[in-house]
């Protein structure tokens, strides 16, 4: 739970449920605005920056709400549940808005996996590019026949992963990439998180090539 989270929810006895961070203490109030970023409101909660005009609009809504930065849901108890964050959402040239993070979460539980960064701002559909995991990579390296038995085994992953998605989060493809993820070559964090303006600018010139190709798995630099 974030640290915002801790002063302002708690879980109940008879009102708990795994994956939520509760529901909001007697004197404070959320909402979810439209594009599902979690606002909140507290006795304490300060009025805005001293002298600076421009982080108090940044922090707080005109009338008065947090801004947490945090996309999330509420369901029909009252509990709230966290599933993202606000800036790493894109929206597709539908106008629909994606959060990328809950879609990954599902992608790398898969053992031919390691990373994945979902992205597709300006495309109808969005994408991910992954990384093999450590014994998949090796594998392919050494014989690249074993490309089409992974890549039937992703195919098949996308097939079980995208009807659980909102249409328009449904994944259009998973491009697999022959570059390993590393803090030394910029692509992660120090703490092993995927920089997603790096991986997505990285490989943003393929991107019109491998939605036109209509593959579901698409291999690059193999």
């Amino acid at each position: 739970m974030s640290e915002t989270f801790n002063y302002s929810h708690m879980s109940k006895k008879g009102k708990s449920r795994a994956g939520y961070v509760g529901c909001t203490y007697d004197d404070v109030e959320h909402r979810i605005t439209d594009i599902g970023e979690i606002l909140v409101k507290t006795p304490g909660c300060m009025i805005g920056y001293y002298k600076n005009d421009a982080a108090t609009k940044e922090t707080l809504t005109e009338d008065g709400w947090i801004r947490t930065g945090d996309k999330g849901e509420v369901d029909e108890k009252g509990l709230l549940k966290i599933t993202g964050r606000i800036k790493e959402i894109f929206k597709t040239s539908k106008g629909k808005y994606v959060a990328p993070a809950p879609i990954e979460n599902k992608l790398i539980i898969h053992p031919n996996l390691e990373l994945a960064c979902v992205a597709g701002t300006g495309f109808p559909q969005p994408h991910a590019v992954v990384q093999l995991s450590e014994a998949s990579y090796a594998e392919v390296k050494k014989d690249p026949s074993k490309k089409d038995e992974i890549g039937k085994a992703l195919n098949d992953l996308l097939k079980k992963i995208n009807p659980t998605l909102d249409q328009h989060e449904q994944l259009a493809f998973l491009a697999v990439v022959s570059d390993v993820w590393l803090p030394e070559n910029g692509f992660l964090t120090p703490t092993q998180k995927i920089k997603r303006p790096t991986i997505e600018s990285t490989y943003k010139p393929n991107l019109e090539t491998w939605y036109e190709s209509k593959e579901k798995v698409i291999w690059f630099g193999f």
